[in-house]
């Protein structure tokens, strides 16, 4: 009998099996990156910048929110969805709806024909609040929204598309098509909506005034938790047999289901999680920036996400975080100076991008610039060998 048979009444050793803070927190690199990230965004730039710039930030942090979860759906399952700004404006007006209508009191409407509803709705001959504007007057029911929504919306649309094997370009196209429906059903129900301005004029939230500055830092604060904890739930998935699956299928997606395993329900699953992750940034970027409207809903804005993404890397979480914030500071200090000229420079980016280094600034990090910094440091002399040249023994 060889040694590696097993005696009777033997056990096989167990297979070590990850435990769920390696998940979530990945390897030591994944938690000093994420380490560094969190001290740079709640630390360094609360410190460095003024509180204009740093509210800016904060609306950058926001749209972050959406190019994690393009990881997630794009990266990990080869999902692309150009749609996702349809699941982050979807959130954005379930909180600005809350907000409009704390501040669409009856005291504070008084001057309206009918006083207690939104003040476009008065302006559009509207004399009742809608139905299903009524259980927005609660706030649990308005942070479950901002997660239901968006993820009853996206398990409707992937249901009925993946269940069907369309995917690759035809899903690409089919959520471009949506978000241009809903952007133009928002613009034209102006009475129920607020049309093309949007929901606007938001001033409190349960009585705290948003528009503060003490108000501003905490929602920065909250902004920048809320993301880091998103990015601990994406890292968890991508660690997880999920995420296994997901790029197995990604890349060998009928080897996938001949080996018995619904593909169509991962890939579901992961686009309601982008889908529910592009919800929670759309109600800070309400609450950051004090209105929604439906030009952040559009097929424009959507393929700007996943320009953040590809530039950051669709193969990381935290690549796709940084290539939101510095796609978005790019675009305001270049927009200043040419506002005509931003969509030129940021087609040619993605274009480059795509060309150059497809997998973004973290694939340049992990590809040159890490391992340069472990050659650095590890350049030691060794322990065995002379610091320098040793003087010569007596006698020589």
């Amino acid at each position: 009998m060889s040694q590696s048979t097993l005696h009777p009444g033997a056990t096989a050793p167990a297979i070590p099996t990850p435990s769920r803070l390696a998940l979530m927190f990945g390897t030591r690199r994944d938690m000093i990156g994420l380490l560094i990230f969190a001290i740079l965004i709640l630390l360094v730039l609360p410190a460095a910048l003024d509180l204009f710039r740093l509210n800016n930030v904060g609306k950058y942090l926001t749209y972050a929110f959406v190019a994690v979860g393009l990881v997630l759906c794009w990266g990990l399952g080869g999902v692309l969805s150009l749609g996702q700004g349809v699941f982050f404006g979807l959130g954005g007006y379930a909180m600005a709806m809350f907000l409009k209508l704390e501040a669409s009191s009856p005291e504070a409407t008084a001057i309206q024909s009918t006083p207690g509803i939104p003040d476009f709705m008065d302006w559009n001959q509207i004399t009742q609040l809608p139905w299903f504007w009524e259980p927005f007057h609660n706030l649990g029911f308005t942070i479950i929204a901002i997660v239901a929504l968006p993820t009853i919306f996206a398990y409707i649309l992937g249901a009925m598309l993946f269940k069907r094997r369309v995917g690759g370009v035809y899903f690409a196209i089919i959520t471009q098509a949506v978000a241009s429906i809903l952007t133009i059903l928002i613009v034209g129900q102006q009475g129920l909506t607020g049309g093309i301005n949007g929901i606007t004029d938001l001033r409190t939230l349960l009585g705290w005034d948003i528009r503060d500055d003490s108000a501003k830092y905490i929602l920065y604060y909250l902004n920048g938790a809320l993301l880091i904890a998103v990015i601990l739930v994406g890292q968890f998935i991508k660690n997880g047999k999920i995420g296994r699956i997901l790029v197995a299928l990604r890349d060998k997606e009928d080897r996938v289901r001949f080996t018995g395993y619904d593909v169509a329900a991962y890939k579901t699953f992961i686009f309601c999680v982008a889908a529910a992750f592009s919800g929670i940034g759309g109600a800070m970027f309400t609450l950051q920036v004090g209105f929604m409207s439906p030009s952040f809903v559009g097929i424009v804005p959507s393929i700007e996400m996943v320009v953040f993404c590809a530039l950051g890397g669709r193969l990381s979480l935290l690549g796709a975080a940084y290539g939101a914030l510095i796609v978005n500071y790019a675009k305001t200090v270049f927009s200043e100076s040419f506002p005509e000229l931003w969509l030129f420079a940021m087609g040619a980016l993605f274009i480059g991008v795509v060309v150059a280094f497809p997998q973004g600034l973290a694939g340049l990090w992990q590809q040159y610039v890490q391992p340069s910094l472990i050659r650095l440091i590890s350049r030691k002399p060794s322990a065995t060998e002379p610091a320098g040249p040793t003087a010569p023994a007596p006698g020589e």
